[in-house]
C-alpha cells in the first residue's frame, strides 16, 4: 500500500459510500483527512470512524454546489493543517429515471449544479491553493507533531469521481450521463493546463457500486437490481473499498506519469 503519512487529503461527499471508503483508506495510509460533507451527522460519523482507527480527521460542512462554501472549506483545511496535497471531488447525486423528453428542467439543473458545479468550483479552489503553495515555502501542519513537508513533491493531486455513464450513453438517465461526461471534460482540460505545475488530475469511472445512490435506486425500483447486475460482465456491483484503492493508486507519489485520464472500474462493461 502507498504511504500518505502527514499528507493532507480533502474529500467531498465523504459521509457515505465511495467517499467514506476513500477517507478511511487514506487515513489508514497515514493521511490527515478533511471530510467535506453536506450531511453533518454522516460526515461526523466518518470522522469518528477515522479517529477510532487512530487517524486524524476534520469535518467541514460543505454544499459543493455553492462556490463560497467550497472556498470556505478549503480555507478551513489550510487553517488547520497548513496545506492541501490531495483532493477527491466525490460528492454527487443521481436523478429520476425517465425518457429524454420527460426529464424536467429542474432535475437537470440540480444534477448539473452538484455533479458539474461541485467539481468545477472544487478544482478552482483546490488548484489555487496548490499554486499558492508553490510560490512560498512548503508549510508545516499546524497541529502538534506535524512533520516538515520538505520531502514531498511540489504540486498536488486531484481525483474527480465520474462514472461509467461518463464514457458511454445511459438510457433513461440523460442528465446524469451528461454531468459525468462533463466531469471528464473538466478533468482532461485542467490536467493539461496545470501539468507543468506538477498538479496531476484524473477521473475515476466506476460502474454500479454499492452506495446510497444505487441503494436508493434499487429501493425505488427493485426490478432494476437484476438488470443492473446482468449488464456487468463480472455479474456483481463494485464495492466502495475497491474504488477507494484505485483512487489511492491515482494519488500515490510513485505514480507520477498518469494524468488527464479517466480510469474505468466497470467489471468489464466497456471491454466489448
Amino acid at each position: 500500500m502507498a504511504s500518505f503519512i502527514h499528507q493532507v487529503v480533502f474529500i467531498t461527499g465523504a459521509g457515505s459510500g465511495i467517499g467514506r471508503a476513500t477517507a478511511l483508506a487514506f487515513a489508514e495510509a497515514g493521511a490527515r483527512v478533511v471530510v467535506a460533507e453536506i450531511n453533518e451527522a454522516a460526515g461526523q460519523d466518518t470522522v469518528s470512524q477515522i479517529q477510532r482507527l487512530g487517524g486524524e480527521a476534520l469535518f467541514v460542512s460543505c454544499d459543493v454546489a455553492e462556490p463560497a462554501q467550497i472556498n470556505a472549506a478549503i480555507r478551513q483545511t489550510v487553517d488547520r493543517y497548513g496545506r492541501l496535497d490531495i483532493a477527491v471531488n466525490n460528492a454527487g447525486i443521481g436523478g429520476a429515471f425517465g425518457r429524454f423528453t420527460d426529464q424536467s428542467p429542474e432535475d437537470f439543473d440540480r444534477i448539473m449544479a452538484v455533479n458539474v458545479g461541485g467539481v468545477f468550483y472544487g478544482m478552482q479552489a483546490q488548484i489555487r491553493q496548490m499554486l499558492l503553495q508553490q510560490k512560498g515555502t512548503k508549510a508545516e501542519g499546524k497541529e502538534a507533531g506535524a512533520n516538515p513537508m520538505e520531502s514531498y513533491p511540489v504540486g498536488g493531486r486531484i481525483v474527480n469521481v465520474a462514472s461509467i455513464a461518463g464514457v458511454r450513453g445511459m438510457p433513461m438517465g440523460a442528465p446524469y450521463s451528461a454531468s459525468k461526461h462533463a466531469v471528464i471534460g473538466l478533468t482532461k482540460t485542467a490536467a493539461l493546463e496545470y501539468v507543468k505545475q506538477n498538479i496531476r488530475i484524473n477521473a475515476i469511472c466506476p460502474a454500479y457500486t454499492h452506495s446510497t445512490m444505487v441503494d436508493d435506486l434499487i429501493s425505488a425500483a427493485p426490478a432494476m437490481e437484476d438488470r443492473m447486475r446482468r449488464i456487468v460482465p463480472l455479474g456483481r456491483f463494485g464495492q466502495p473499498g475497491e474504488i477507494a484503492q484505485a483512487i489511492l493508486w491515482l494519488c500515490a507519489d510513485e505514480n507520477t506519469f498518469y494524468t488527464g485520464q479517466a480510469l474505468q472500474l466497470d467489471g468489464g462493461m466497456t471491454a466489448g
